[in-house]
C-alpha cells in the first residue's frame, strides 16, 4: 500500500497568508510527479499554530524521488540568488511518515 508523508509546519498567525498564497502559486509542482496520490494543506481551526502538509505516494521510492527532483526546486523558495529567497513562513518543520495499512472510503450507494 501507500506511504504518507506529513510535514507539520509551525506558523505564526501573522504568517498563515504568505504560507497559504505560496502553496497556491506553486500549485501542480507535484501532481505530474511518478507515483504522486494525493496533497492536502490543512490550516488549524483553534488551539494551535500547526499546519500539516499531507502528502500520499505509491512508494518512498517515489517520494524520494520527487524530493531529489522538483521537490528540492519547490522547497528552495522563489528567484535566483540565495539573496533573493523569501523568509520562511513556518518558524519549525518536522517531517512525520507513515504506511497506509488500511482504508475505506464512502460506500457506494
Amino acid at each position: 500500500m501507500s506511504i504518507v508523508k506529513i510535514n507539520v509546519l509551525t506558523v505564526p498567525e501573522e504568517q498563515r497568508e504568505t504560507l497559504e498564497k505560496r502553496f497556491a502559486a506553486r500549485a501542480g509542482a507535484v501532481e505530474g510527479s511518478d507515483g504522486f496520490e494525493w496533497f492536502e494543506l490543512l490550516r488549524p481551526v483553534e488551539g494551535t499554530d500547526t499546519y500539516l502538509v499531507y502528502t500520499r505516494w505509491r512508494t518512498e521510492e517515489d517520494f524520494q524521488a520527487w524530493m531529489a527532483g522538483r521537490g528540492q526546486a519547490a522547497h528552495a523558495g522563489g528567484g535566483g540568488a540565495q539573496g533573493d529567497r523569501p523568509k520562511p513562513a513556518a518558524t519549525d518543520a518536522t517531517l512525520w511518515s507513515f504506511e497506509v495499512v488500511q482504508q475505506t472510503g464512502p460506500k457506494q450507494a
